[in-house]
C-alpha cells in the first residue's frame, strides 16, 4: 500500500508539467528513506531536467551534500515512468540514480520509446539496484496516453470537441455565427487548449467565426492553430494570420513560412484527410490536438475512426432547424454539468 502511495504521489506531481512538456512525458518523481519523503519532483519544461533530477537535487538542497549522499544509498526512488537510459536534451536519469547508488526503484510504466523500452529498467538492476515495474500501470498509462498513442501509433492524440443544441444542431445553415454553450463552457475550452499542442478547425469554421484559437481567458500558453484551407481562401485579415501563435495553414496551393505562419501544401485534399493531417502532425512532433470544427471535418476523423476523445456540450436551447451534429456510436464514459450546459465525454478505445 505505501508503494501505491507513493506511485500516486509521483502521478499528481508529474500532471503539475501538463501542458509544457510535450512531446515528452509527464513524469513525477519520490524519494523515501526509512518511511520519509526527502525530495521530490517532476518534469517542469521541455529541454530541461526530468523528474528523477529534481528530486535530488531536492534532497541535496535540504539535507546538504553529505547527508543527502547516505540518505539516497538507503532510498527507494519512485517515479511514475521507467528512467530514461540515453543521452537526449539531457543525461540518463538511470545513471544518475546508480551514481547516487539508490537502493531500490519502483516505476509505474515501462517507457515505450525505442530510446529507452526496458533500457532503463536493464540499467538499473545491472547495478544491483532492485527494481520493480507497472505498479499503478493503468492511472500512469492514462496520464501519459498522449505519449503513448504518440509513440505506439504515429499519430497525436486526437480529441473531437463541439456543441450541440438540445434538438441536435450543431450551426445554422445560413452562415450566421451563433453561439450555442455558455460562458463557463467556453473558460473550460481555453483551459484544454493550454493543455493540448494544437487546435484545428476547417475553412468554413474559419472564416464565419473568424475564431482566434487562442487561450486568452485561460492562463498558459496559446496551441498551435491549424486551419484546413485548400484554395487558401481565408482573408489575411482574420484573426488566425494574427502574430498570437503559431499556425499552420494544410492547402493544395504551397509550401512556406512566412514569419509565425507555416503553409503546408498537401497533395488531393480530398481523399484521406485525416490519415494525412494525423501523419503530418506526427512528423512535427505534434503530440496532441483539439479537433474544433466544423461538422464535415469532424465527420471525417469519426468516419476514419481516428480520434481518441470526444468532449461534446449540449445546451438546454432548441432550434428549429440547422447543420445536425455529428453522432458518437460510443458508450457514455463520463457526464458533467457545466453551467447550464452538460458535457459529455466518450472514448474511442475504453482502455484509456
Amino acid at each position: 500500500m505505501a508503494d501505491e502511495l507513493y506511485i500516486k504521489r509521483c502521478l499528481e506531481l508529474a500532471i503539475l508539467g501538463s501542458g509544457n512538456v510535450s512531446p515528452n512525458p509527464m513524469v513525477g518523481c519520490v524519494i523515501v528513506t526509512d518511511g520519509i519523503i526527502i525530495g521530490e519532483g517532476y518534469h517542469e519544461k521541455i529541454g530541461e531536467a526530468h523528474a528523477e533530477v529534481n528530486a535530488i537535487k531536492a534532497v541535496f538542497a535540504k539535507y546538504g551534500e553529505t547527508e543527502a549522499a547516505l540518505l539516497l544509498k538507503k532510498a527507494t526512488a519512485y517515479v511514475s515512468l521507467e528512467p530514461c537510459a540515453h543521452f537526449g536534451k539531457t543525461p540518463p536519469c538511470a545513471d544518475l540514480l546508480i551514481k547516487h547508488q539508490v537502493k531500490r526503484v519502483v516505476i509505474g510504466n515501462k517507457d515505450p520509446f525505442d530510446a529507452v523500452d526496458g533500457k532503463g529498467i536493464s540499467k538499473l538492476k545491472n547495478a544491483g539496484i532492485a527494481v520493480e515495474s507497472g505498479l499503478l500501470d493503468k492511472e500512469s498509462a492514462h496520464l501519459n496516453r498522449r505519449f503513448f498513442t504518440r509513440i505506439k501509433q504515429q499519430r497525436p492524440y486526437i480529441i473531437l470537441k463541439w456543441a450541440n443544441t438540445a434538438n441536435g444542431y450543431f450551426a445554422p445553415v445560413d452562415d450566421m455565427q451563433k453561439w450555442i454553450s455558455g460562458p463557463l463552457a467556453k473558460r473550460l475550452v481555453h483551459k484544454w487548449r493550454t493543455e493540448e499542442d494544437a487546435v484545428i478547425v476547417g475553412k468554413r469554421t474559419a472564416l464565419i467565426d473568424n475564431p482566434q484559437l487562442n487561450a486568452r481567458i485561460w492562463p498558459g500558453r496559446n496551441p498551435i492553430r491549424i486551419v484546413i484551407d485548400r484554395n487558401l481562401e481565408i482573408p489575411t485579415t482574420h484573426h488566425i494570420y494574427n502574430n498570437e501563435a503559431k499556425t499552420i495553414i494544410f492547402n493544395e496551393i504551397k509550401t512556406d513560412v512566412i514569419d509565425n505562419i507555416h503553409f503546408i501544401q498537401m497533395e488531393d485534399m480530398s481523399f484521406y484527410l485525416p490519415q494525412k493531417i494525423a501523419f503530418q502532425l506526427y512528423l512535427m512532433d505534434i503530440q496532441s490536438v483539439i479537433i474544433d470544427g466544423g461538422a464535415q471535418l469532424l465527420n471525417q476523423f469519426i468516419e476514419a475512426g481516428l480520434w481518441d476523445e470526444a468532449r461534446v456540450f449540449t445546451s438546454k436551447i432548441s432550434w428549429s432547424g440547422g447543420i445536425p451534429a455529428p453522432k458518437i456510436n460510443k458508450p457514455l464514459a463520463a457526464q458533467h454539468q457545466v453551467g447550464n450546459d452538460q458535457l459529455s465525454i466518450y472514448h474511442n478505445n475504453q482502455e484509456v
